[in-house]
């Protein structure tokens, strides 16, 4: 299987930053998704929004499956097990949801395929563990407490690997903020793929700005040890 649970976890944290993105027009995801690869975040993740959300991923799917083996195409905002088979039997190698869906994780156990689910508490962090979820998505990140949320659950959860996503910024103050408080990685989506850029077609520019973030995300971690 290309891109196996273990392959796939070790990238998202390896990069750091997680681009999120959505776009019905199935040219733009294509350039999108490649220039965020090549800025070196090649595991992105493709939010299910929008009528035949499903349709453009299976495309992008077969696409790079030929043309960008590298890239790792995940898919999020899932919160049911049918659509996560779904996507799953279109080469998903990731599933994210903004809440727990136990029979999400269950469809995605099966298939050996890693399972990022919403959490807000210190309970739902610990059933998505209960579960067999590696990567923990907090969400939304800024408002279930920010930084020092995660702090907090990491005093007696050090082993959670925290991944929030929402007001983590691809600025070196919000990089710092947020790894300084002891996540494995973050999802980023309009901040770091702007609307502007979209509409410019400055796929060079979505490019270099996920390249700053994925070097200042190495460089902090370089600072610290």
């Amino acid at each position: 299987m290309r891109h196996d649970r273990l392959s796939v976890l070790t990238a998202l944290q390896t990069q750091g930053v997680v681009p999120v993105f959505y776009h019905p027009d199935y040219e733009v995801c294509v350039e999108v998704i490649r220039a965020c690869a090549r800025g070196g975040a090649r595991a992105v993740e493709f939010t299910n929004r929008g009528d035949f959300a499903w349709d453009v991923f299976t495309r992008l799917s077969k696409e790079f499956a030929t043309t960008n083996p590298e890239i790792i195409l995940g898919v999020g905002s899932i919160i049911d097990a049918p659509t996560a088979a779904l996507y799953l039997a279109s080469g998903a190698r990731f599933v994210i949801s903004p809440c727990l869906v136990p029979e999400v994780a269950e469809v995605c156990n099966r298939r050996m395929v890693a399972y990022s689910p919403g959490c807000g508490s210190v309970r739902d962090i610990s059933e998505a563990h209960a579960l067999g979820c590696e990567i923990v998505k907090l969400f939304p990140g800024a408002s279930v407490g920010g930084p020092d949320f995660v702090k907090a659950v990491l005093g007696p959860l050090p082993w959670a690997k925290i991944m929030p996503t929402g007001g983590v910024d691809p600025d070196e103050a919000s990089i710092s903020k947020w790894f300084g408080s002891g996540i494995v990685a973050a999802g980023m989506g309009s901040r770091l793929i702007t609307n502007e850029a979209i509409a410019a077609r400055d796929w060079a520019g979505i490019e270099a700005r996920v390249r700053q973030t994925v070097d200042a995300i190495a460089a902090f971690r370089t600072r610290q040890g």
